[in-house]
């Protein structure tokens, strides 16, 4: 049973990968310090499973704690790294915070990885690399176009400094490009938690049929789309957590060869956000009060994955349509709104 560590495991993806990979046999220890989660995602994965995950509150970028830590746990064989800032609008406004903590923690961890000889790492990347891709669906050899947020400038020279290591270092290594995961854990009792209000398309759909929210904006409607809406890849959380579980799996086993594989994790299937409002009112059964605004800074037109590479090694295939996530993502909300009036 290989010891793994995942980075950012009270996060969204972060703590349905660790469901994920408990279910399949693995250890799994935790390092989150709640900068962007809360105990909430810790929390449900021991719910689900009914097995304790120890989480270390530690701060990636300080180099001494994060030393101490591996330090003193022995015998982790694999490091899934989700710990990052991930807002692409807050990024454009905070540019200098995400370079730093998203490198830093990044160059930290990388530094662990080889005083400790970890073996294999499994780094979450983005759609975001390819920026306005001439040519959709994007491969894996699609090339990379300028970012259109320093948030995908981390996330490129993330890919960059790792793509740098593989050529000297032993360490075997798998980027996963994720599209857009959204819908919650099939159990409901676990999903997205945004801190503060939320950035992300489906949450911001969830509160707003929930009235925590007064309307949403549709940000821009005069894009070369189909309905004038951006369009994007949308994933299930549970299907993306799964692809973690089968890249680490493939490391293990191809453990006597040099690895260093790009993944897309996507559905294949471009939906725009208009379509996936109206997939939420048909599963819902409700109407949302949302409005079309002008173009926000940062957002890419339109893009969706050629995911058979994925398919091929890792033998992983998506299983969940735009309305399982969104009627998972909505029993989601509804229970957490539950969970706050219990607490108050």
């Amino acid at each position: 049973m290989a010891k793994i560590l995942v980075t950012g495991g009270a996060g969204y993806i972060g703590s349905h990968t660790i469901i994920d990979l408990l279910g399949n046999g693995f250890e799994v220890i935790s390092i989150d310090n709640f900068s962007r989660s809360s105990l909430i995602g810790i929390e449900a994965v021991e719910k689900i499973t009914n097995k304790s995950v120890v989480n270390h509150n530690i701060n990636l970028c300080d180099f001494a704690a994060l030393e101490n830590f591996f330090e003193h746990e022995k015998e982790i064989q694999g490091i899934i790294h989700f710990a990052a800032f991930k807002a692409v609008g807050e990024s454009v406004e905070k540019p200098i915070m995400y370079y730093e903590n998203n490198i830093v923690s990044l160059l930290n961890l990388l530094k662990c990885v080889d005083k400790f000889k970890i073996k294999h790492f499994v780094f979450s990347s983005s759609c975001s690399v390819y920026g306005n891709a001439q040519n959709l669906p994007v491969t894996e050899e699609t090339p990379l176009a300028p970012s259109e947020s320093p948030y995908a400038t981390t996330k490129q020279m993330g890919e960059q400094i790792l793509t740098d290591l593989s050529k000297i270092s032993s360490v075997n290594i798998v980027l996963l490009r994720y599209f857009n995961p959204v819908g919650a854990h099939l159990s409901g009792l676990n999903g997205e938690v945004p801190i503060g209000k939320p950035n992300n398309l489906v949450p911001v759909i969830t509160q707003t049929a929930a009235g925590l929210l007064p309307m949403m904006h549709v940000w821009g409607g005069d894009y070369d789309t189909r309905d004038g809406s951006c369009i994007r890849d949308y994933i299930h959380v549970m299907d993306i957590a799964n692809a973690h579980t089968k890249s680490i799996t493939y490391l293990i086993k191809n453990n006597t060869k040099k690895v260093f594989e790009i993944f897309n994790l996507g559905s294949g299937n471009g939906v725009s956000v208009i379509e996936a409002i109206h997939s939420f009112e048909k599963v819902s059964g409700l109407k949302l009060n949302y409005k079309i605004s002008e173009r926000r800074a940062g957002d890419v037109i339109s893009i969706y994955a050629d995911n058979s590479k994925a398919k091929e090694l890792l033998a992983w295939k998506p299983i969940y349509t735009i309305d399982d996530m969104m009627l998972s993502a909505w029993q989601w909300q509804q229970y957490l709104q539950n969970l706050d009036s219990f607490v108050e």
